[in-house]
């Protein structure tokens, strides 16, 4: 998807916009005095593709570990909140 935004407002939010270009492989036109003047795009979009491709396949294709769950277990009844929060 293509966005109009704003020298102004790019210059402000610089690092969210880049971060939009780059995950989740949005368009941006940059306008100064409401006139287009320059495009900001995702260098190689097929690219990002292909890897979150690799990625889930890779996720899929690993075995699951029986131990994981005994893990999680043993993580979450160790994390208590203390009886008395305001002792040290």
């Amino acid at each position: 998807m293509e966005y109009n935004i704003s020298a102004t407002e790019l210059a402000r939010a610089l690092g969210d916009v880049l971060a939009r270009v780059r995950y989740r492989q949005e368009s941006f036109v940059v306008e100064r005095n409401g006139k287009p003047i320059a495009r900001l795009s995702p260098v190689n979009p097929a690219a990002a593709a292909a890897s979150l491709r690799e990625a889930l396949a890779a996720w899929c294709d690993t075995p699951a570990d029986p131990s994981f769950a005994n893990d999680l277990e043993r993580v979450g009844a160790s994390d208590r909140a203390p009886l008395n929060p305001w002792g040290s």
